[in-house]
């Protein structure tokens, strides 16, 4: 009971966390522009899709309350 009128009293907070993972594609082009229309298309397509892998970055923020909403923290 204690721990339940404790409960009452804290305050929902909702987080935001992105993280970035990387992987590399290879594509043939005639110069970096097409590259990268090319890139973009197959990536649009389905046919560029990464894997879970290693992070390679991470960051979170508080969403809500918006009164108490935070900058974006690397950890």
């Amino acid at each position: 009971m204690i721990r339940e009128c404790l409960d009452n009293l804290k305050k929902k907070y909702v987080f935001a966390i992105e993280e970035t993972i990387v992987q590399e594609f290879t594509v043939y082009a005639e110069n970096s522009e097409e590259a990268f229309e090319i890139a973009e298309q197959k990536y649009k397509s389905g046919e560029f899709v990464l894997e879970p892998g290693e992070v390679h970055f991470k960051q979170m923020a508080i969403m809500s309350p918006a009164d108490e909403a935070t900058e974006w923290v690397e950890f």
